[in-house]
């Protein structure tokens, strides 16, 4: 599915295996990835023929872990561009979470809180975070659970004691 966004004149894709141009905007931007292997599925946002944003999601069962937003502003841009490209990048990827069953989402927030809390992520506790996606750079993570700030420490269903849970 594509979409064109009038403001920013870009237009929103999701990406495919084997990744590649996501990869490449990653490590253009000096930001970290997991193995390609690891990645489910990603979001762009092209300026005519050019990557400029790139979102990445390693899943682990019903959890993921977001790697990005990555955005690479054009130099003429203001620098709410880069935000709302980030946001736009974000909401398709929560669009798509609860359909690909994906329960809980985590990020990094890299200091980028503003997009984050706009979209429901509330900070959490490290020790929530999957055993398979421990372990990343970065610190400090936000969780999301369909955009609800009412959270337990309870998964109800889960046999995985102190995972986070929606009310």
């Amino acid at each position: 599915m594509e979409r064109s966004k009038r403001g920013a004149g870009l237009t929103y894709r999701p990406l495919t295996s084997p990744w590649r141009p996501g990869l490449e905007l990653f490590t253009f931007a000096g930001a970290w990835t997991p193995p390609a292997e690891r990645i489910e599925a990603g979001w762009g946002a092209w300026d005519e023929e050019r990557l400029c944003g790139a979102l990445l999601l390693e899943r682990a069962g019903p959890d993921g872990m977001l790697h990005g937003p990555v955005v690479i502003a054009p130099a003429d841009a203001s620098p709410e561009v880069a935000i709302e490209t980030a946001a736009e990048l974000l909401a398709d990827a929560l669009a798509h979470a609860p359909a690909a069953g994906v329960e809980t989402v985590f990020t990094r927030p890299q200091g980028l809180d503003q997009i984050w809390v706009r979209l429901g992520f509330i900070p959490v506790p490290e020790a929530e975070l999957p055993a398979p996606l421990r372990g990343q750079p970065g610190i400090g993570l936000f969780g999301w659970r369909g955009g609800s700030a009412l959270w337990t420490m309870a998964r109800r269903g889960s046999s995985r004691p102190g995972a986070l849970s929606a009310r």
